[in-house]
């Protein structure tokens, strides 16, 4: 039970330290903010902020890993949903 407990502890810290690096790159006027739980944090595309681009890739990744998800748990592997 301690092992199973100390394993979320680990997982909820990996978790984090993942979600908190953030990557930008920029080519061709464009720069964007990815997390490191691969979410869009910003995209400038020749100076122009598009928060309803980033709204909608955020949106269409968290279905692609959603469906990754499920296609794990239903081979027998996952997490319990912690990520």
């Amino acid at each position: 039970m301690f092992d199973k407990a100390k394993m979320v502890a680990q997982a909820l810290k990996l978790k984090k330290a993942i979600e908190s690096e953030v990557i930008t790159y920029e080519e061709n006027g464009i720069s964007i903010k990815v997390s490191g739980d691969q979410k869009i944090k910003d995209l400038v595309i020749d100076g122009a902020v598009n928060k309803n681009l980033v709204e909608v890739i955020n949106k269409a990744l968290k279905k692609s890993q959603e469906a990754a998800a499920r296609k794990m748990k239903d081979m027998g592997v996952g997490l319990d949903g912690l990520f």
